[in-house]
């Protein structure tokens, strides 16, 4: 195999990848358009056309990764950022070592990637985000994105995905390259990647693989770890393949001529059987554990709802800025990273509203197109969290060139988890780097809407003020007249469960005019007198 000089950086490989699937798409048969609205929409095409469809996505790159990483005073000290950064993969390093003292400054090499996405439906664009996306996927996981294709094809081939043609153009691809691996954006049944693989000699992995790397990498708390390996052994379950004898039967029938000799005649085992039966005892023993981390969660909820703490909840698409704006609101000092799925683990903080009424908020896992449903499955009981809120903040980058799709994703997935009643506000991130039109957009679309920039404060303020008026309040009024050394009521008064409309100071100690809730009300029974 022969390898590229001067591999491309990141973004303009990506370009450079576009350019490619679209000058394939010009040279593609019109046999391969097996519906026949691929072939009207063909035919409609002129080369002119073509080229001016062509300048203009080259033009307006919508790159996953894009934006700036500069940290503000309330990001915090990052030490979560530090630690991930100490040891990364780098492009053109080999894991080969000349001299033995270099062992301790070993880095390993990126893995070169081609990329591959089926057209089967929807327009050329989202076509082409969808594979952008992929390819800011992969630059997550680890590697380096050398190619792309994209196959117009109204149906999967039941062998290979993509058919023997298109495969085999695959094949001759990595082969130039010296690409090691084919990353296809769908989640392929185990014969259609064994298919593949067969013919393009490299390893292949799908979009749900891809993402459960990423999970992977990324989980830091037991839970996490625990939810991400469980989604990961549901995954590789039904793909366990032979390889030749080693799989083979251990046992039974007449053996004595293999060597396995007398006492080993029987029904036998395979070794795949035997990895199937330690994957499903080792699921069992996953589900036990995350089934008994969740009492513990449920525990604080109970609490917050006996004390009456509005909850907020924060959700969107990966690399939205939640983190950012938890941060901005709570100083939390949560990681920040420009990538996608950079915080898995939930995260709730304290915060107060401008009249002083406080809530939680909590920050949630990201969501993405075609979300594996083993790890919706997995962090279920993460989930919960955002199910349970009183308020959602849903999250969404207003630069990305179809921010309506993210909106749509996130919701079905908020649908999965029976999160789509919770009443929600529109979230529109980084305001500073959207434009105009598309703001007012989803503006027209959406009911309640907040345009901020977590990166420079704009929008903060009117952000906070919505969290205030949406979110449950106490609401029950009580007149109060607190004896003078009775002072820790009134001390108690003042917390963040509790709203003072007027106060005075009388010969027989405070009256208060108040709003409380209804535990706290109960509490404050001996006090109340007539208005």
């Amino acid at each position: 195999m022969t390898e590229h000089k001067n591999t491309p950086k990141s973004a303009s490989t990506i370009d450079e990848t576009i350019a490619r699937i679209l000058a394939a798409d010009e040279a593609a048969p019109a046999a391969e358009l097996k519906a026949d609205s691929f072939a009207a929409d063909e035919a409609d095409f002129t080369v002119q056309e073509e080229s001016q469809r062509r300048s203009r996505i080259l033009g307006d790159r919508a790159r996953e990764l894009s934006g700036d990483e500069t940290h503000t005073t309330h990001d915090g000290e990052q030490y979560d950022l530090f630690e991930r950064r100490n040891l990364r993969r780098v492009e053109g390093l080999s894991t080969e070592l000349e001299d033995v003292t270099e062992v301790e400054y070993r880095q390993l090499r990126l893995e070169r990637v081609v990329l591959a996405g089926l057209w089967s439906g929807g327009s050329a664009a989202e076509a082409e985000y969808s594979l952008r996306e992929l390819a800011a996927l992969a630059e997550t996981a680890g590697s380096t994105v050398l190619d792309g294709f994209i196959q117009r094809r109204s149906t999967p081939d039941p062998g290979t995905f993509f058919g023997s043609g298109k495969a085999e153009e695959i094949r001759e691809a990595v082969a130039e390259l010296g690409a090691d691996t084919v990353v296809v954006d769908s989640e392929l049944a185990p014969s259609q990647r064994r298919g593949l693989e067969d013919i393009v000699k490299v390893k292949v992995i799908d979009r749900t693989g891809l993402i459960l790397d990423i999970f992977a990498q990324h989980a830091k708390s037991r839970e996490g770890k625990a939810q991400v390996e469980l989604a990961q052994l549901e995954y590789l379950l039904p793909r366990l393949r032979g390889w030749g004898e080693s799989m083979s039967r251990q046992a039974g029938g007449q053996v004595g001529g293999a060597g396995a000799g007398m006492g080993s005649r029987g029904p036998g085992e395979t070794k795949i059987e035997l990895d199937r039966r330690r994957i499903n005892t080792r699921m069992a023993k996953l589900r036990k554990q995350i089934a008994a981390m969740k009492p513990a969660r449920e525990a604080k909820r109970a609490n917050r709802k006996r004390n009456a703490v509005p909850s907020v909840a924060i959700a969107g698409y990966t690399n939205a800025g939640k983190s950012s704006l938890l941060n901005r609101l709570t100083d939390a000092g949560v990681l920040v990273e420009n990538a996608l799925f950079a915080t898995l683990d939930p995260t709730t903080r304290k915060a107060v509203t401008p009249d002083g009424i406080g809530y939680t908020l909590s920050d949630t896992v990201g969501f993405v197109r075609q979300l594996p449903t083993q790890l919706v499955e997995a962090f279920r009981s993460t989930l919960e969290e955002v199910a349970d809120a009183d308020l959602i903040l849903h999250v969404v980058d207003a630069s990305h060139p179809e921010p309506e799709g993210q909106i749509a994703a996130v919701r079905s997935v908020l649908a999965d988890v029976d999160a789509h009643e919770v009443d929600e506000i529109i979230v529109l991130n980084k305001a500073d780097a959207a434009e105009t039109h598309v703001i007012d957009r989803i503006m027209r679309r959406e009911p309640h809407v907040a345009v901020v920039s977590a990166h420079t404060g704009e929008g903060i303020a009117e952000l906070k003020e919505r969290i205030s008026a949406a979110i449950p309040r106490p609401n029950v009024e009580m007149e109060l007249l607190v004896p003078y050394e009775h002072g820790e009521v009134v001390s108690r008064l003042h917390e963040e469960d509790a709203e003072i409309l007027s106060s005075a100071y009388e010969e027989a100690g405070t009256r208060l005019s108040v709003k409380v809730g209804p535990s706290l009300a109960a509490e404050l029974q001996a006090f109340q007198v007539e208005s």
